[in-house]
């Protein structure tokens, strides 16, 4: 497995630095986590289903995040991404922890930087945890989230509609393709 490019992390970084810039871990005003959450059931691999798009991601396929419970109540992240024009994975690791309390769905979330992100829940199946919405400290980040690397449309649509309805630009949403590594040609 091969670790992120130089210009990954440094995109990483200043997509960091921006975080740190607009509130770091903060919620956008208006948008609530979700509450009755469970760390412990949110923890394992999710696919990136949709996404609004950013520097550190763009172009990347197959994307993956893997959040793991530890001991002292924090939470480690490994995410995964696959790069079609270096035909390589690139991978970063760091670390979570809940911000309001083990039953809220939101994180500060630390990974190339010693800045933390915000990273909030803001729907989930909350009978079997297979779906999520996720957003960041501002409305520039979402994510559509899923345990399989499919998921139905009218889950996905019913998603993009909350996300509308809590003012984010669902338009500039991209769909993430989940179908297995794939080299560009060169």
């Amino acid at each position: 497995m091969r670790e992120w490019t130089w210009t990954g992390w440094r995109n990483a970084v200043l997509a960091a630095a921006a975080l740190a810039v607009s509130g770091c871990t903060g919620v956008p005003e208006g948008v609530a986590p979700v509450t009755g959450f469970d760390p412990t059931r949110f923890s394992g691999t999710w696919y990136e289903i949709m996404r609004l798009d950013h520097t550190f991601e763009s172009g990347l396929t197959n994307v993956r995040a893997t959040y793991q419970p530890r001991p002292d109540g924090t939470v480690a992240v490994f995410n995964r991404a696959w790069n079609p024009t270096a035909c390589a994975w690139e991978t970063v690791e760091g670390s979570a922890r809940l911000r309001a309390g083990p039953d809220v769905g939101s994180f500060a979330v630390t990974l190339t930087s010693p800045f933390p992100g915000g990273l909030h829940v803001l729907a989930l199946d909350h009978a079997d945890y297979q779906w999520a919405l996720a957003g960041g400290p501002t409305r520039d980040f979402l994510w559509i989230l899923s345990r399989t690397p499919t998921l139905d449309p009218e889950i996905r649509k019913a998603l993009m509609r909350q996300a509308r309805d809590m003012g984010y630009p669902v338009a500039d949403l991209v769909r993430v393709d989940q179908s297995g590594p794939v080299c560009e040609s060169r």
